[in-house]
């Protein structure tokens, strides 16, 4: 999955769509994404997908949108967690030249605790700074940002 946007460029757009990449459009329920998705998880694909819907400016995690957790509850499928540092350094051309250190920490699949048969607004939440939490303990502190406590 990818933000729409990338898509308007011609070579982004193709880049990402030989990666296996398909548009989502942010701010909005993405039936076509959602079933996209779906059809991939299914047939035992792997998805990559970035709770946050976009690279935060200030090098710290931001609140995540809900649908990683949807498609996760949806599909029956394991996350697994990975924490990402150094990717502020990436700006412009210069840091072609310079190759800033990208560090990629690992965790442990997990599946959501559902706390009852029934999936509300406020467990969604729940389960996504759950989520969040578990993808923040792989960060030194200072790229936690809004999910400080561990294991939200």
């Amino acid at each position: 999955m990818a933000k729409e946007e990338l898509f308007r460029s011609r070579f982004i757009g193709y880049f990402l769509s030989g990666l296996g990449a398909f548009p989502v459009h942010r701010g909005q329920l993405d039936r076509k994404a959602l079933r996209q998705t779906d059809q991939l998880l299914a047939n035992g694909m792997t998805v990559v997908m970035f709770p946050e819907g976009t690279r935060s400016k200030n090098a710290q995690l931001q609140p995540a949108f809900s649908g990683s957790a949807l498609i996760a509850l949806r599909s029956g499928v394991p996350i697994l967690p990975v924490g990402i540092t150094g990717t502020e350094r990436i700006k412009g051309v210069a840091w072609l030249l310079r190759r800033p250190r990208i560090t990629v920490n690992i965790g442990q699949p997990f599946h959501l605790p559902l706390a009852g048969s029934k999936l509300t607004k406020v467990e969604l939440v729940r389960l996504t700074n759950y989520m969040m939490g578990r993808i923040a303990e792989l960060l030194p502190q200072e790229y936690r940002g809004n999910y400080t406590e561990q294991g939200n």
